[in-house]
């Protein structure tokens, strides 16, 4: 069990017979009333996000979700192939339970599938991935100090903003939780 008041970032709980991740939470302590905890929460098996709050002392039944492993191979339409990397079994998953997470994930990548109890609901990348610049206009010696960005296209295709001194084929480091530009490589 799991109480309100432990809630933390990607905390997964039970509620009225549907999976919940904690995606953000706040405790609120107002000068009259009672204390509660104000989150949104994402619905693990449809996507949907909802905000609701909660006493802190109200309970829910801990969700455990499974986390293994697995190679993404290809796509092939709208099925996406991956391979498990112990005993190398393929995994069809179609771009409704994929999303956009594969947008920064290159062929042969190792990345984690999400499932609870055995259904597949989700893919988790890799926190930092390391893709190369494919198109962006030239930057120019000097232009640093405004913090000025453009925008830029990966190798996989996805697009984000990169400052100006960064060139077309220069190695970048990507966060792929929030799809921002880290560090040249």
């Amino acid at each position: 069990m799991i109480s309100a008041g432990d809630f933390r970032n990607g905390a997964t709980f039970e509620l009225d017979g549907q999976i919940f991740q904690v995606i953000e939470f706040q405790h609120v302590k107002p000068g009259k009333g009672a204390a509660f905890v104000r989150t949104k929460i994402k619905n693990i098996v449809t996507g949907a996000t909802i905000e609701k709050t909660f006493n802190p002392t109200d309970k829910m039944p801990r969700a455990h979700i499974e986390r293994k492993d697995m190679q993404y191979l290809y796509n092939d339409g709208d099925l996406y192939y991956f391979m498990d990397v112990e005993n190398y079994e393929q995994l069809p998953l179609g771009k409704d339970k994929i999303g956009e997470t594969l947008k920064f994930i290159k062929e042969n990548e190792v990345v984690k599938i999400l499932s609870h109890k055995g259904n597949v609901f989700g893919i988790e990348p890799p926190n930092f991935v390391e893709l190369e610049i494919s198109e962006t206009e030239p930057g120019f010696k000097g232009d640093t100090a405004t913090g000025a960005t453009k925008f830029a296209t990966l190798e996989t295709g996805a697009q984000i903003k990169v400052p100006l001194f960064v060139n077309t084929g220069d190695k970048v480091r990507i966060d792929t939780r929030t799809g921002e530009y880290m560090e040249r490589v």
